[in-house]
């Protein structure tokens, strides 16, 4: 039996509230200030804020890591041109091969006198066994973007090594 069968007449539901209209705002005319005036704008800024040092650490994060792959792809093409640099007498002499340390270091300063932004390196002989080896370390410096809007370091020196070794063989 539905509603109209029991009462015998048409079923009546209540009206919704009408909704007040709003008032038009003119020109010039104050807005009420209420409680929660001015929140979302403080949320916003401190929120940009946050989303601008994620940013900022992910670009200048990248920016070091070419940097310091860059110091370690020119520390190997130094020691590779250092490398080159074997003791031409000694060689002829008794057919030993031995690196000639200060053709070797010349040779170093040269290829990185090409680089700009090289400012500090070193080169470093020792032996390995029968072979002669040669390491160039060196650093470049990093020139942070955003970081250094946060109070970061301007630079960050990012260091390159790599090691060359004098790989000698007799064909007799």
């Amino acid at each position: 039996m539905s509603a109209r069968e029991r009462t015998g007449g048409p079923v009546v539901r209540p009206a919704r509230p009408v909704q007040p209209a709003r008032p038009v705002r003119q020109a010039g005319a104050e807005q009420p200030v209420g409680a929660d005036s001015g929140r979302v704008s403080l949320f916003l800024a401190v929120a940009l804020i946050g989303v601008l040092a994620i940013i900022g650490l992910a670009y200048d994060g990248a920016g070091q890591l070419r940097t310091m792959q860059r110091a370690d792809n020119l520390a190997a093409e130094a020691a590779r041109a250092g490398g080159q640099a074997i003791d031409l007498g000694q060689l002829l002499l008794d057919g030993t091969t031995l690196l000639d340390q200060a053709a070797a270091r010349t040779a170093v300063g040269n290829y990185l006198a090409s680089v700009d932004d090289v400012q500090r390196w070193d080169v470093e002989f020792a032996v390995a066994g029968d072979n002669s080896t040669l390491t160039v370390d060196l650093e470049l410096d990093y020139d942070t973007v955003f970081l250094d809007l946060f109070g970061f370091a301007d630079n960050i020196t990012v260091p390159g090594t790599a090691t060359a070794t004098l790989l000698t063989t007799t064909n007799r």
